[in-house]
């Protein structure tokens, strides 16, 4: 697989890997002067969720009701209009405090950062979703705070309209600008895991050309889709341009719809004939139709779907779930080689996706980083699958190799009689006009003499031995300028060309009494041959048709067997395109 490879001019994936490893090193200040400063983040202490009218001095006054904020890290919610963070000074007590907000890449309306100091008085930022800058540290983006002072108390963050709960329940506060929970190894394992998936699209590109099929081209636009889903969910894409934060969360959900999605009709088309059943197949087909246009259409999270896309994504993918691991349980049961395959790696991107579906939803939280286990396991989705590819084109290549072989067999056996092995009457006929525009231009049509007493005197073994040694005189051995056939029964044409072909084909007729009598022992009398003989010397481009050659030689063999048989009559004819005129006091006559 490497060789091919390497023919279609694609390097390895591992300089593939580097190269990118490389450049995110190079790209991004913060990685490539490794000022990944370990300091720590911090997380907000309560939460809540409101409508749009709500003030912060309702929520920040004596009397609000205890069960306004979540101080807990669970019941979080993003299907409200607005979602709140509170931060109190006992997070960041020390000499550094916190500068920037950064949490993961979601859309959102806008985000404002109210100071509230120890006076009472309150210090507002506010920034719109377009001022959102992500940044290579994994898929985040950050917002400058409002200067955090001695007397800072506590950070109220009004989050208007957001589209994700782990935009909540990631954020955090940090004091230089490139800090986030993602270390330079897990950006350099990412840039690794996009390597890794790059390799098998350039596979896929060297297996269309060969296979064309249809389940190759499917898988490449799954693998296209994935290294689109790890470049902006990864947030790797930012070392590569600066991309507005509106486009890294639309396309990270999306491309994952999509690559899940040709998942599902690439194992409708890949897997083999009957490792489905018909329900199942079009099911699978369904299913994949389904993920790309149902979680495809809530990933554009759209302001008018803003209180329910987040969680309809994700349940979304739950019958996608299902459905793809009963139909890869099911093809195994029906012993499919290639859901072997599928099974070994799917099920790592499987349980990756049911950890992140729970984050997702907020059964429970996590940092960013815990995508790294979706990364890694869709890379090695992508590879094993290659390797299933590349498993399915040796297959096939065998079982187009066996049924060409197979078409040539059984060709061969249409065109060649059974007992003699020369050609039967629908090999010649086939050949016959091709034959004679190479120059072969006298038919001579054999018939052995009193054939039938043979049969009826020793019986049809001897007669079928007799003819295989008739066969054998007529092959001529090996002559290139000798084409002979059976037509059936003890009939034979023989197709010469070149100097002397009559004489050749009366010291063949000779020859057939000497060879049966050499081979087949216990006949009475010696078994000779009636010919008749047609040569048509080349003088125009008409060409005799195989069935006005037979008609004439065949008079011509039954002249010779009234003559008294054992002998060769011949006729010469010439062709024209027109008719030739007469000279003036002369007859035309064709011999």
């Amino acid at each position: 697989m490497g060789r091919l490879l390497f023919l279609a001019g694609f390097p390895p994936a591992w300089i593939i890997a580097f190269a990118m490893t490389l450049a995110s090193l190079s790209a991004s200040p913060a990685l490539a002067s490794g000022t990944n400063h370990a300091e720590p983040s911090f997380a907000p202490s309560c939460h809540a969720a409101t409508g749009l009218d709500t003030k912060l001095e309702r929520l920040i006054s004596a009397g609000v009701p205890s069960d306004t904020w979540t101080c807990s890290n669970k019941d979080w919610i993003a299907d409200e209009p607005v979602s709140w963070l509170l931060f109190e000074r006992d997070s960041w007590l020390g000499e550094k405090r916190p500068r920037y907000f950064f949490s993961r890449i979601a859309r959102h309306h806008g985000v404002t950062f109210s100071a509230i100091d120890a006076d009472g008085s309150i210090r507002t930022l506010a920034w719109e979703e377009a001022d959102a800058e992500p940044f290579a540290a994994g898929p985040v983006f950050r917002l400058e705070l409002p200067d955090i002072l001695p007397s800072t108390q506590a950070l109220v963050v009004r989050v208007e309209r957001p589209h994700s709960i782990p935009l909540l329940t990631e954020a955090r506060l940090v004091h230089y600008p490139d800090d986030a929970d993602w270390t330079q190894m897990e950006v350099i394992v990412l840039a690794f895991v996009v390597g890794m998936l790059v390799l098998p699209l350039f596979f896929d590109i060297s297996f269309y050309i060969v296979l064309r099929e249809r389940f190759v081209l499917l898988h490449a636009i799954m693998v296209t889709a994935m290294i689109g889903y790890v470049l902006s969910a990864g947030g790797l894409i930012s070392v590569f341009d600066s991309v507005p934060l509106i486009g890294i969360a639309v396309a990270g959900p999306l491309l994952w719809a999509v690559g899940v999605g040709f998942s599902a009709l690439f194992l409708a088309d890949f897997l083999e004939e009957g490792a489905q059943s018909p329900v199942m197949r079009r099911i699978t087909v369904a299913t994949g139709f389904w993920c790309i246009f149902v979680p495809g259409f809530f990933a554009l999270q759209l302001p008018s779907t803003q209180s329910f896309d987040d969680r309809a994504y994700f349940y979304s993918f739950v019958p996608v779930i299902f459905v793809i691991s009963a139909a890869v349980v099911e093809a195994v049961a029906r012993g499919s080689r290639g859901a072997h395959f599928i099974a070994v790696a799917w099920t790592p991107i499987i349980l990756a996706s049911i950890e992140r579906l729970l984050r997702g939803v907020g059964v429970y939280t996590g940092p960013s980083s815990f995508d790294l286990g979706i990364y890694l396991a869709t890379g090695l989705e992508v590879v094993v699958i290659s390797l299933a590819i590349a498993d399915r084109y040796v297959v096939i290549r065998r079982e187009r190799d066996a049924a060409v072989t197979e078409a040539q067999t059984l060709e061969k056996l249409s065109t060649r009689d059974s007992l003699t092995g020369l050609l039967n009457r629908r090999g010649l006929e086939m050949k016959f006009a091709e034959l004679v525009r190479s120059g072969f231009d006298t038919f001579a049509l054999v018939d052995l003499d009193r054939f039938k007493l043979i049969n009826d005197r020793h019986g049809h073994q001897v007669g079928d031995a007799a003819l295989v040694a008739c066969a054998e005189a007529l092959r001529g051995n090996g002559d290139p300028d000798l084409v002979a056939a059976r037509l059936g029964g003890e009939e034979f044409v023989m197709l010469l060309r070149g100097a002397n072909a009559l004489q050749r084909a009366e010291a063949l007729r000779n020859a057939i009494p000497m060879r049966i009598s050499g081979d087949v022992e216990g006949l009475e009398l010696p078994v000779t041959a009636s010919i008749g003989a047609i040569q048509v010397p080349r003088a125009s481009n008409n060409i005799m048709t195989f069935d006005a050659f037979y008609a004439r030689a065949d008079a011509l063999m039954y002249e010779a067997k009234a003559s008294g048989r054992n002998r060769l009559l011949y006729e010469r004819l010439t062709v024209f395109d027109d008719a030739p005129k007469p000279r003036p006091g002369s007859d035309l006559k064709v011999a």
